[in-house]
C-alpha cells in the first residue's frame, strides 16, 4: 500500500508540474503580452489638464512599467519647458512694447514696486484706506 501511495503522489506531482510548465500544451498558464499604455498622451496637440488626469499607466509586477513612466514624464517635461519659453518670450515682448511707449507706466514693474516696499502700519492721521483723513468733518457725521 505504501508503494502505491508513493507512486500515485509522484504521478500527481508530475502532472501538476507539466500543466504549470506547459509541457502538455494546456491552457492553464499561457504567456500573456505585457500590458501597454492604453491611452497615450496626444502627439498632435499640446497637453491639457484633462490629458494628465486621464493618464493611466499600466501596472507591472513590481509597480509601474518604467518605460511608460519615463515616456510620460519626458513628454510632460518637454511641454512645460516649451510653455515656460513661450511665457518668457511673451513677457519680453510686452516689456519691449511698454519700454517704447512714452508716458505709459510699466505694468510689470508697478506690481513689483509694491511688493518690494516693506509693509508699514497706517498712521493715526490716515483714514481706513491709508489716505489722509479729512479733519474738517465733524465727528459723528
Amino acid at each position: 500500500m505504501f508503494w502505491f501511495l508513493l507512486l500515485a503522489m509522484v504521478v500527481v506531482v508530475a502532472a501538476v508540474t507539466l500543466a504549470v510548465v506547459g509541457g502538455g500544451r494546456s491552457a492553464v498558464l499561457q504567456d500573456v503580452a505585457p500590458e501597454q499604455l492604453t491611452d497615450p498622451l496626444p502627439v498632435s496637440r499640446p497637453l491639457g489638464r484633462a490629458d494628465v488626469d486621464a493618464l493611466r499607466l499600466p501596472v507591472a509586477p513590481r509597480g509601474y512599467r518604467m518605460a511608460d513612466v519615463d515616456d510620460a514624464l519626458s513628454r510632460l517635461g518637454a511641454e512645460l519647458a516649451e510653455r515656460d519659453a513661450r511665457i518668457a518670450e511673451l513677457e519680453a515682448a510686452l516689456a519691449g512694447a511698454q519700454a517704447t511707449r512714452p508716458g505709459r507706466p510699466d505694468l510689470l514693474k508697478a506690481g513689483q514696486d509694491q511688493q518690494d516696499r516693506p509693509w508699514q502700519p497706517p498712521r493715526e492721521s490716515d483714514g481706513p484706506a491709508g489716505e489722509p483723513a479729512d479733519h474738517d468733518e465733524e465727528p459723528g457725521r
